[in-house]
């Protein structure tokens, strides 16, 4: 048996469509992909997905965090800059520290492939011991911009005073300092 602990990550759609069940959330699924892929160490995913209302998302957000105790929440959907598009802002509310470098290089990963990444609003944030952060809602894009900033994540939850994450290196090389 393992005694190592496990961290606890967030996968939460943002959709109303995936939520009512009018089309199967592919958001979700291709982030826990991901994670499985490139995570070393020990690792359980609490995942839901929830309609377009700001309310609600900051609801999860605080719950998956405070209740669940998830260091990292990675958030798919409504980053766009249509009128139900309300992550960011849901983000916003529930997070004391605000970590703008994140969606900066998102969108600038994103920025390489298409010329609409202009319109995305990823974010990301500290709430607690939690590091937020917004992506966008297709598989693709998902995989470019955790990949982008996947190295820096790791660090981040140490930082925050989160479990010790590793990766695999041969997919992802985490930041940390050299140590003296």
């Amino acid at each position: 048996m393992n005694d190592e602990p496990s961290a606890r990550i967030g996968i939460l759609t943002v959709s109303d469509r995936a939520s009512q069940g009018i089309y199967e959330d592919l958001g979700g699924p291709a982030i826990k992909e991901y994670l499985a892929e490139v995570l070393s160490s020990p690792w359980e995913a609490v995942y839901r997905i929830i309609p377009d209302e700001r309310a609600v998302v900051a609801q999860n957000l605080r719950e998956m965090v405070d209740d669940e105790r998830c260091c990292l929440v990675v958030t798919t959907g409504g980053t766009g800059p249509a009128r139900r598009d309300i992550t960011p802002e849901a983000t916003e509310d529930v997070c004391e520290k605000m970590m703008p470098g994140f969606g900066e290089l998102m969108r600038k990963v994103s920025l390489e492939k298409v010329p609409t990444a202009i319109l995305s609003r990823q974010t990301a944030g500290i709430r607690r011991g939690g590091l937020i952060i917004n992506l966008p809602g297709q598989p693709k894009a998902i995989r470019e911009c955790l990949g982008a900033v996947m190295p820096a994540i790791p660090y981040c939850i140490d930082l925050i005073g989160g479990p010790f994450v590793t990766t695999h290196e041969e997919y992802v090389k985490a930041f940390r300092p050299k140590k003296k």
